[in-house]
Formats: structure tokens, C-alpha cells, sequence
């Protein structure tokens, strides 16, 4: 009598600790939440949107007057940042837009307008 306690009792610790699997049809991913905002899944940034944030951008930098942010203002001229600084503004705007501007093209952006443009091409921005 008592070796079939012993028994029933190892079985249903057996199964207790066993893995209950999920039926094939049902994947993690179905019921997954996305983490974080996509900001290009309504279609893309628009041109205000891209210029407001790298504005947003340049207020960041102590060096940068607000008063001469614009859309034609240039890096070192009308914003009084150097080669050094300009290098920053283009790694600050990566972040921003989670995007990769390759050397090449982060060398020809000098202004603002320069900046928007590359932004607005790319197809990764958000």
C-alpha cells in the first residue's frame, strides 16, 4: 500500500517539474508587445518633423545660439561650431534619427538644410 504512494507521489513530481508545452500553432511572437515607438511605421517623418528635432539637436550644444537656428544656417559660419563640433552634430543627429551616415556623407553636411535633406532620404530615419 505504501510503495504505490511512494509511486503516485514521484510521478506528479515528475510532472510537475516537466515542461508543459504550447501547442504548434501558437508562436511567442503572436502575443509579443512592441518595446519602443516606431516612428516611421505611419509612413515616414515629414519634413517639419525632421527639422524640429534637429533643431531640438542643435539646442543641445552649448555653443549653439537659439536665436541662429534656421533651416539655411551653416555648421561653422552662422552657428560658430568647428570641424570638431560639426563631427558631434552629425554623430548627435545618428542617435536621434537611428540612422548611419557614412564618412563620405556626413563631410557634406555643413548646414541644417544639408542635414533635413540627408535625413528625408534615408530610409531607416525614425
Amino acid at each position: 500500500m505504501f510503495r504505490s504512494i511512494k509511486r503516485v507521489s514521484a510521478l506528479n513530481s515528475k510532472l510537475a517539474l516537466s515542461k508543459v508545452s504550447a501547442p504548434s500553432f501558437i508562436k511567442p511572437a503572436m502575443f509579443a508587445i512592441p518595446s519602443m515607438r516606431s516612428y516611421s511605421a505611419a509612413g515616414g517623418l515629414t519634413h517639419d518633423e525632421i527639422r524640429e528635432r534637429i533643431f531640438s539637436v542643435l539646442n543641445d550644444f552649448d555653443k549653439v545660439k537659439h536665436e541662429n537656428i534656421s533651416e539655411t544656417a551653416d555648421f561653422s559660419k552662422d552657428l560658430g561650431l568647428d570641424s570638431l563640433d560639426t563631427v558631434e552634430v552629425v554623430m548627435a543627429i545618428e542617435e536621434e534619427f537611428n540612422v548611419e551616415i557614412p564618412d563620405e556623407d556626413a563631410d557634406s553636411i555643413s548646414t541644417v538644410a544639408h542635414a533635413i535633406k540627408f535625413i528625408s532620404n534615408s530610409e531607416g530615419a525614425n
